[in-house]
């Protein structure tokens, strides 16, 4: 195997030319970039509504549930046929549009349960405390409700990005490129050199999204939520410091989970 592998990459044609390696993992890239950003666009907004509003919650995660099982190769043949029509003599769009819907019927599901569940599961003694503190409803959704359920809406962003980086492979089922190129294109040639390293590189991609993601969400979740300083947790949960210090809204807000029980 580490033969195939090494006859592979030693190749002047794996680097040079119009299908180089580097281009196929850009290719990779940019299809599952594409699509995790759209998704993003209209999983996160629709699921901070329904989970703020509480309406249509139950049908919503139904549905999204549902379209995780649907076949992902069978649904890319039919929209290719069913859209193939619609751009006549537009080269790779007919294949490129049916691709990215496919990736956005894995992606949305993950996104949007997860957003709902977290916005839900935030604790109802933090939205009161919020609303007694004159906030309004949107000013109680960004500032309390989503820092609060950012720990389970990174979780379903981080599901939604291993599905697509690892089902974007299908493109290559079309004329398009990306890793899947080169094993489709090994199985047909018989080299499994080829075939190894598409499969090693886009493993190696989405872990290392994953592990960025991963550190993007510590950075951005709110100390309160991640418990990472125990001790002012262990002051707060006990009813010491706020009242004492004085701390003024813009404090409770950011830290929440910390400030909320003090004043409750």
């Amino acid at each position: 195997m580490i033969d195939e592998i090494s006859n592979y990459l030693s190749d002047p044609k794996t680097w040079s030319g119009k299908r180089t390696l580097p281009i196929r993992f850009l290719e990779h890239l940019q299809y599952s970039a594409t699509a995790l950003i759209i998704a993003l666009l209209i999983a996160l907004p629709l699921g901070l509504l329904i989970g703020h509003t509480g309406k249509g919650a139950g049908p919503v995660i139904a549905v999204a549930n549902a379209l995780r099982a649907l076949p992902t190769l069978g649904l890319l043949f039919f929209f290719v046929v069913l859209l193939s029509s619609q751009f006549p003599g537009k080269g790779d769009t007919a294949f490129l549009i049916p691709t990215l819907i496919v990736l956005l019927l894995l992606a949305i599901p993950s996104i949007l349960a997860n957003t709902i569940a977290g916005i839900q599961n935030v604790d109802p003694a933090a939205r009161d405390a919020a609303f007694g503190l004159g906030m309004t409803r949107t000013q109680v959704l960004l500032r309390v409700e989503a820092p609060n359920a950012m720990p389970l809406i990174m979780s379903g962003i981080r599901s939604a990005t291993l599905q697509v980086i690892a089902t974007a492979t299908i493109a290559a089922a079309t004329p398009l490129g990306g890793l899947g190129r080169l094993i489709f294109d090994g199985l047909a040639r018989q080299d499994f050199g080829m075939m190894i390293v598409g499969a090693l590189l886009v493993s190696l991609l989405a872990i290392g999204i994953d592990l960025l993601l991963a550190g993007l969400g510590r950075l951005i979740t709110s100390r309160g939520v991640t418990g990472r300083f125990s001790t002012k947790s262990s002051a707060a949960s006990q009813g010491l410091g706020t009242h004492d210090r004085g701390d003024d809204d813009s404090t409770l807000a950011h830290e929440m989970p910390i400030e909320v029980k003090a004043r409750v």
